[in-house]
């Protein structure tokens, strides 16, 4: 009879040892998925907001193009800097990137790049046409345009 009680007893004591971790276990779970892109904070951005221009950044942006050479390639320079109007329909704060304005993207000129506040790892700024947009590198989500600033003389 003495051996009956201390069986129940660590048939009791090893049925209470699995219940708490059950349910400690169904917190924040995976899902279905990898456990990929499912951050609580965002895009790599920790502060919760995707860079857009501020006032401040979008006069720099349009005194650095009053002052020169727009750099712009020479099929768009004749055009002015405007896209054809497809691509410029596209071209949206909170769309995304088309394949054809991927094309297009010319880089953001570093000495204006350093006067801007830096953008967060997983944004890069560019120049589509007559305009400077900051976007997603992964999603290719359009943030924030500011729209015919880049023109030739």
């Amino acid at each position: 009879m003495n051996i009956r009680n201390i069986r129940r007893f660590l048939i009791l004591l090893f049925a209470l040892a699995l219940l708490p971790t059950g349910s400690l276990a169904q917190g924040k779970g995976q899902g279905k998925g990898k456990g990929k892109g499912h951050s609580d904070q965002g895009d790599d951005d920790r502060s919760g907001k995707p860079p857009v221009f501020a006032d401040h950044d979008r006069d720099l942006i349009v005194k650095y193009y009053q002052g020169g050479s727009s750099g712009l390639p020479p099929g768009l320079a004749k055009r002015g800097g405007h896209l054809p109007p497809g691509l410029e329909r596209q071209l949206e704060r909170n769309g995304t990137l088309p394949p054809g304005l991927q094309k297009k993207l010319q880089p953001f000129p570093p000495e204006l790049e350093r006067q801007l506040p830096p953008c967060p790892p997983s944004y890069q700024r560019g120049i589509i046409g007559a305009h400077i947009v900051v976007f997603n590198r992964s999603t290719r989500l359009i943030v924030d345009v500011v729209k015919n600033v880049v023109v030739t003389r």
